[in-house]
């Protein structure tokens, strides 16, 4: 695969994670737990981080809620968190006193640009980074009427005037995102913005929908982004339980080449050559390496139907199979290496993996 050229960025710490600045692109999801639920909060936030999340983000619906932030890391939980603040800047301006490590807000809905700088004196204080997002919903009215409507340059020149406001300020710490449920319109925007400001950009298709819609428009939208070199973090918006979001926006970055470890596993389509149950092999084995820590290691397991999709086209794979009748043909980088029965296929595919690992 080419080397991306990763866009060169500002870095702002959140918490114990660098974002921008060539550091890997970190992956979030949010919390949605009830805000006013501590423990809950607390709970979802640990199952985050068990499956890889690497930012948590939690909605401050009220005063009454700020205290999570300083509840979730008494627990022990190291997970950077960032609160999710609308209308009320004042709600931002405590996150930060009580140790939001960032802050999220819509500039566009705080009540005017002294709101705003109120909330980065807060977040400088404090040791908090700030992101500044812009939707549809919250883009300035003058850039609305200047582009006729919520237009990718409209979004995107609303984006580059707060942090052009927050930088005179003096306050660098800033990431910035422009969402839509638009994909075009996402993609079009992050790329203005990329071109007008060194902040980290933090990606995502917001209302995306369901997992299997959600998940389209996320790796199409994220994926085009992160493949051109433009992106730093990333959250997947799905309908569905956050932890359900990681993975997925692990994917998207091993799709782009930006995993750094874990397993890919590849497969061909089927055809009428295919003389194994090879969708049976994979349902079975793709959960199985999932489970497995490659303790930093990044391995490629290959399961294809046939010879003709087998060692050559999956020649680049550590391990993998190539289906036959009732059997299969073992391969180490497009060399085969010997034949396996096809009900032994998914014990010899996870423990020649466990080898990988551990070799």
């Amino acid at each position: 695969m080419t080397d991306i050229i990763r866009r060169k960025t500002r870095a702002v710490r959140v918490g114990g994670i660098t974002v921008g600045g060539g550091a890997p692109v970190s992956v979030q999801s949010m919390t949605n737990a009830d805000s006013h639920d501590f423990a809950a909060v607390a709970a979802q936030t640990e199952e985050l981080a068990a499956v890889g999340c690497d930012i948590v983000r939690i909605a401050v619906p009220g005063r009454d809620c700020v205290g999570v932030f300083e509840y979730v890391k008494s627990r022990g939980i190291s997970v950077p968190l960032v609160a999710d603040i609308h209308f009320d800047y004042r709600l931002a301006v405590a996150a930060a006193e009580r140790g939001a490590d960032k802050v999220r807000v819509n500039p566009g809905n705080l009540g005017g640009l002294d709101k705003l700088l109120t909330v980065a004196d807060a977040c400088a204080a404090h040791g908090a980074a700030m992101r500044v997002g812009v939707n549809g919903g919250s883009a300035e009215k003058r850039f609305v009427e200047k582009y006729g409507g919520v237009t990718p340059e409209a979004l995107a020149e609303s984006a580059l005037s707060y942090i052009e406001a927050l930088d005179a300020h003096g306050f660098h710490d800033t990431v910035v995102s422009v969402k839509s449920s638009n994909v075009k319109t996402m993609i079009e925007a992050t790329r203005i913005i990329a071109a007008g400001c060194d902040c980290p950009l933090h990606l995502g298709v917001t209302e995306a929908g369901t997992v299997r819609m959600g998940t389209i428009k996320n790796a199409v939208g994220i994926g085009s982004l992160l493949s051109d070199g433009i992106g730093d973090t990333v959250r997947v918006t799905l309908s569905a339980p956050p932890k359900d979001e990681v993975p997925v926006a692990r994917d998207i970055l091993r799709a782009c080449g930006y995993a750094e470890d874990g397993i890919e596993l590849v497969s061909c389509p089927t055809c009428g050559r295919t003389q194994i149950d090879l969708l049976g092999i994979l349902d079975v084995l793709e959960p199985e390496l999932l489970k497995l820590d490659t303790h930093g290691k990044k391995i490629k397991v290959a399961v294809m139907g046939c010879v003709v999709n087998g060692p050559g086209e999956a020649k680049d794979a550590d391990i993998g199979i190539a289906g036959g009748r009732g059997e299969a043909a073992l391969f180490r980088h497009g060399e085969v290496v010997g034949k396996i029965r096809e009900e032994d296929a998914v014990r010899v595919l996870l423990d020649e993996t466990e080898k990988l690992i551990n070799g």
